[in-house]
């Protein structure tokens, strides 16, 4: 999938989500896509460099912790887009679990 795809696909599940969840909210279609736009770019300068610091902890929690890393990812999101708000830990996590399944489930051939 390439890039652009991803990051039109990451805003209409942000759109969606926001209808659906409760501490989680996308005021307007603009903040969606810089927010999958943001999303995207911290997914491939930040995560990196997170995944390798807390490997241990991905290796102790069999992969579980990854989720933890994702959430964080939608947790930084939130801090640098108006307009795209995340209430809680717990919420981001839901939402990069949610994020995660649904670009799995659109990519996999």
């Amino acid at each position: 999938m390439k890039w652009w795809q991803r990051v039109l696909l990451n805003t209409v599940i942000f759109l969606v989500l926001a209808n659906f969840l409760n501490g989680f909210y996308v005021y307007e279609w603009q903040s969606a896509v810089l927010a999958a736009v943001i999303l995207s770019l911290l997914n491939g300068f930040v995560k990196p460099i997170v995944t390798l610091f807390s490997l241990p902890f991905t290796l102790i929690t069999l992969g579980l912790f990854y989720f933890v890393i994702n959430g964080l990812m939608i947790w930084l999101t939130s801090y640098f887009v108006p307009g795209f708000v995340v209430h809680s830990f717990g919420q981001a996590i839901l939402v990069s679990i949610i994020l995660s399944l649904v670009n799995s489930l659109v990519t996999s051939e």
